[in-house]
């Protein structure tokens, strides 16, 4: 069944291409998809999948009417980034872009529930389909989702999603069992001091001096306090501060992030991070105040169900196709969804065969090889199928 799917998929191939073209033109940011929104639904009521609006601007469809629920997700936002890819669809909207695919995304799973919509008679039970806005930015679309009953009426036994992947052949299907990406949490700084002329430093409390002091310092709750067989990094990412060459600042403003594999150490390293930040300022005679904003969880992928994802690769693309993805400290809101129930995620090479370097996620230049996107439809609906045919 999933190779017929990848036969369907590609006899449509044009009609994929044009709709993640469409969305690719019109990129929106997160929670701000209205228009998005309204082409998802439009497609789906083109489909006869009846859908109801959730979370604003995210949609949630049925396939089937009753028995055991399988669910398949999709994330819609683009990118604060201005477009540099060349393609002849770029983006109409200046400084927004899909540099992460997530214009892909939606329209293979567009391209699942048309094949899973002409299967609807066939199907023990229901293939509920997500459509989630605001992956990009914290709380996270999955988390608004959850709470306004995504996940309810009926209750899924299981959820797959896929991410498209820039640095592995069009078409090759990677998976990861267990822990494949890292939590992530916002941390903001604000060093305060005492400003005077640089040329006495001692009538003066240097809050760049303590600010670069807890930036090295803080490294050791990652060489230091993190179990060598977990992962962990913390990275200050700006800094800002002083306006002069001869005058020492008031204060210095920075931005980072720590990621982590283990929520138990997650909570310790956040604590410690709060803690030797005040202690280092102080020990200078500065304040630092510290402002966390907690994101998205670890994403773990379950074992039984990425053993079946692997199969119904394996049907779709063969055995060379279906490989092994490293875990990243990238961070995806799916984790949320991993949380409530069993589910699996994977990442769909779409470098074109003859480009041995591609741009990457997050880039101005991102671009995708489109023969990867019947793959990533019929991967999306073979696996719903699969897990349904084992209820």
């Amino acid at each position: 069944m999933p190779a017929n799917l990848l036969q369907e998929a590609q006899a449509n191939k044009s009609a994929i291409i044009a709709n993640r073209r469409s969305i690719h033109r019109n990129p929106e940011l997160a929670f701000e998809e209205y228009e998005t929104a309204a082409f998802i639904r439009k497609q789906l009521a083109e489909l006869g999948i009846a859908y109801r609006e959730i979370a604003n601007t995210g949609t949630v469809a049925h396939i089937g009417s009753d028995g055991p629920c399988i669910a398949l997700r999709a994330d819609i936002d683009a990118l604060p980034i201005h477009e540099e890819s060349g393609v002849d669809f770029a983006s109409l909207n200046d400084g927004k872009m899909h540099a992460c695919g997530h214009d892909a995304h939606t329209s293979m799973l567009l391209e699942a529930a048309r094949l899973l919509k002409r299967r609807e008679r066939e199907l023990p039970g229901v293939i509920k389909l997500i459509f989630q806005p605001g992956e990009e930015k914290l709380p996270g679309g999955a988390s608004i989702m959850i709470k306004e009953g995504v996940l309810k009426d009926p209750s899924p036994l299981a959820i797959f999603g896929q991410h498209v992947n820039p640095a592995a052949v069009t078409g090759e299907v990677g998976l990861c069992s267990g822990a494949m990406m890292a939590s992530c949490d916002e941390l903001y700084w604000t060093v305060g001091g005492r400003s005077g002329h640089a040329a006495q430093p001692h009538l003066t409390i240097d809050p760049i001096y303590a600010a670069a002091s807890i930036i090295t310092q803080l490294q050791s709750v990652i060489s230091r306090q993190c179990n060598p067989f977990d992962s962990g990094v913390l990275s200050v990412t700006a800094i800002n501060g002083g306006f002069a060459a001869n005058v020492i600042p008031d204060k210095v403003e920075m931005k980072g992030t720590l990621r982590a594999m283990n929520l138990d150490w997650r909570e310790l390293a956040l604590e410690s991070i709060q803690r030797q930040s005040s202690l280092i300022a102080e020990s200078m005679g500065a304040t630092c105040e510290l402002t966390i904003l907690r994101g998205y969880p670890p994403l773990v992928n379950n074992e039984g169900l990425t053993e079946l994802a692997a199969t119904t690769a394996k049907k779709v693309v063969g055995d060379s196709n279906t490989a092994s993805f490293l875990p990243k400290m990238w961070a995806e809101d799916f984790a949320y969804y991993a949380q409530e129930m069993p589910a699996s995620f994977w990442m769909l090479g779409v470098r074109p065969p003859d480009v041995e370097e591609a741009p990457g996620l997050h880039n101005s230049k991102f671009y995708i090889d489109e023969d990867a996107l019947p793959v990533g439809a019929a991967m999306l609906a073979g696996v719903a199928l699969e897990r349904l045919a084992l209820c």
